[in-house]
C-alpha cells in the first residue's frame, strides 16, 4: 500500500483514477476546490486537503508524505470568451505541482497532458516524436503545450521526477461529452451530419491503467501518447451504430459549409453575449481531425487497449441507462 496524491479527482478521469488507486489498497490523498467536493470525496474514503492549483505552499502540505502524485486537473474546453481561467490550471498549475512536489519530496510525479500537445501536421499520423506543425487548432490545445513543455523544463531544472501521460479523446461510461455527444447524438438521431474526418480515442479503463503503468515503468522527462482507437469517422459511426443495434448513417458536410456556418454561428451568440454551442476553434479542430499512434504505450509500459466495439458497447448501454440514448435498438 502506498500513500498517493492527486489532483482533479472530482472529474471524471480523475475520479476513475481514484477508483483504481482504492481498489488496490493505496492511501489516497486528494485535493478538492470546492466544499461540494471535498464532501463527494471524504464520502468515498480519502484525505481531502482543500487548496488552489496555483497554491504551491498548500499543494507541498497536502503531498507531504505520499510516495507518488498525479496532477490530474485542468481545464478543457472550446470556445471560451476568457481563457485566463483555462491558462491559470493547464499552465500554471502544471508548474505549481511540479514545484510542490519537488518541495514535498515525491519520488514521482505523473502529469495528464494531452495528445493535442503533439501538434501535429494536417493528415500526419502521430506518435510521441513527430514536429509540432509550430500554431494552435485551438485555445485548450496551446493552453495544454505550454503547460507540459514548462512542466517538464520546471522538472529538469528541479531534479524531479516528472512523466506525462498523453491521451486521446477519453471516451467510455460517463463521458457524455467530446467525441462521446456527437456519436450518443448522432445515434439517437439528433445529429445527422458530421464533417468528413479522422478520430482518435481511448477507452477510459485503458487511460486510467495507462496512468499507473506510466507511474511504475515510464522514464523520467518522457511523454506517454494513449489511443486506441484511430478511425474514419464514418467508420466509427458504423461500429457505434451496430453496438446500438441500430440502422443509421451520417451526412458528410463540405468543409467550407461547415467552417462558415461555425464562424456564423460563433458570431450571432456572442452578439447576444451568450456562450456558442459551436464555433471556429471547434470546427477548426474537427476538420483537422486526429491520427495518433499510442503504440509506444504498448512496447515501453505493456499497455493493452480495449477493443473498439467493447468501448463502444459498453458507452451505448451507459448512455441508454442514464436516459441520454432514447433510440431503440
Amino acid at each position: 500500500m502506498a500513500r498517493v496524491f492527486i489532483t482533479g479527482a472530482s472529474g471524471l478521469l480523475g475520479g476513475a483514477l481514484l477508483e483504481s488507486l482504492i481498489a488496490r489498497g493505496d492511501a489516497v490523498v486528494a485535493l478538492a476546490r470546492s466544499s461540494a467536493s471535498a464532501e463527494a470525496l471524504r464520502a468515498r474514503g480519502v484525505e481531502v486537503r482543500r487548496g488552489e492549483l496555483t497554491d504551491e505552499t498548500a499543494l507541498a502540505d497536502a503531498m507531504a508524505g505520499c510516495e507518488l502524485a498525479f496532477n490530474v486537473a485542468g481545464v478543457n474546453a472550446f470556445c471560451v470568451s476568457d481563457p485566463t481561467e483555462m491558462m491559470r490550471a493547464n499552465v500554471d498549475g502544471a508548474v505549481t505541482v511540479v514545484r510542490a512536489a519537488h518541495r514535498a519530496g515525491i519520488p514521482r510525479l505523473v502529469h495528464t497532458s494531452s495528445a493535442v500537445t503533439l501538434g501535429e501536421a494536417p493528415g500526419v499520423v502521430a506518435d510521441e516524436w513527430v514536429p509540432h506543425r509550430g500554431w494552435y487548432l485551438s485555445l485548450y490545445e496551446q493552453s495544454k503545450t505550454l503547460g507540459e513543455r514548462a512542466a517538464l523544463a520546471a522538472a529538469a531544472e528541479l531534479g524531479q521526477e516528472l512523466v506525462c501521460v498523453n491521451p486521446s479523446s477519453v471516451q467510455g461510461p460517463g463521458r457524455a461529452g467530446g467525441t462521446g455527444r456527437f456519436v450518443i447524438a448522432f445515434l439517437d438521431g439528433r445529429l445527422k451530419v458530421f464533417v468528413d474526418t479522422w478520430v482518435s480515442l481511448v477507452d477510459i479503463q485503458d487511460c486510467v491503467a495507462g496512468h499507473l503503468l506510466a507511474a511504475a515503468h515510464g522514464t523520467s522527462g518522457e511523454r506517454y501518447l494513449l489511443n486506441g482507437i484511430r478511425m474514419h469517422i464514418t467508420d466509427l459511426l458504423a461500429l457505434a451504430a451496430d453496438a446500438a443495434g441500430i440502422t443509421a448513417a451520417p451526412r458528410l458536410l463540405p468543409r467550407r459549409l461547415a467552417s462558415v456556418g461555425a464562424g456564423a454561428v460563433e458570431l450571432a451568440f456572442r452578439a447576444r453575449g451568450r456562450h456558442p454551442p459551436v464555433c471556429r476553434e471547434m470546427v477548426r479542430t474537427l476538420l483537422h481531425g486526429h491520427r495518433y499512434d499510442g503504440s509506444r504505450a504498448e512496447r515501453e509500459l505493456g499497455l493493452r487497449y480495449t477493443d473498439p466495439a467493447q468501448t463502444l458497447r459498453r458507452t451505448v448501454d451507459w448512455a441508454r441507462a442514464e436516459g441520454l440514448l432514447r433510440a431503440a435498438p
